[in-house]
């Protein structure tokens, strides 16, 4: 994946450039979630932007088509450029750098959460305030992901620090505990 990550930092570098300057990047990370969910969701749409069968004319002519009135012109023309350039195979990697680099600029940390079902508001809200009592400074942002592996609970990511709150760690961990005492 460098390799992929040293062709995606230069546009998503330009592309917060280009956004910080205007005033929108806000609204542009919002936009590049958006356009990841449907990125990963939808296969026609990949494969699409990502046959080499396809001119960039005509990739650049869906896009405009598809997305001129759901997000900003900056991001637009990114995409424009990626198709001119035979890139869009890198199109949710600069998307997800662009986040990355969003998310230094502003202190943001992401913590991705998986739990055994859906959570409420009210849920979502408490848990987000613990994770961020525990970070301390800036802010944080979650992913959260049902996984009903875990059995109950949840587990939390946050960078390199893991927080196994499942009901499943704890059986592993309760296995563990048990062989270590025979």
């Amino acid at each position: 994946m460098p390799l992929l990550n040293s062709l995606a930092t230069p546009y998503a570098q330009a592309l917060l450039q280009v956004t910080d300057a205007r005033k929108e990047s806000d609204d542009v990370a919002d936009q590049c979630k958006q356009l990841l969910s449907i990125w990963s969701s939808s296969s026609d749409f990949r494969e699409a932007m990502t046959s080499p069968v396809l001119e960039p004319d005509a990739k650049k002519q869906v896009l405009s088509t598809l997305l001129s009135e759901q997000i900003q012109p900056s991001l637009l023309n990114l995409l424009k450029v990626l198709a001119d350039r035979h890139r869009l195979v890198a199109f949710d990697a600069v998307l997800n750098r662009y986040l990355d680099l969003y998310r230094q600029s502003r202190q943001i940390s992401l913590a991705k959460v998986a739990t055994a079902q859906a959570l409420s508001e009210a849920q979502q809200a408490a848990l987000t305030q613990k994770v961020q009592a525990m970070l301390g400074k800036g802010s944080v942002e979650m992913d959260l992901s049902v996984d009903p592996s875990l059995i109950g609970g949840f587990v939390v990511n946050l960078g390199s620090q893991v927080i196994d709150a499942s009901l499943a760690g704890q059986v592993r961990r309760l296995g563990l505990a048990l062989a270590k005492t025979s």
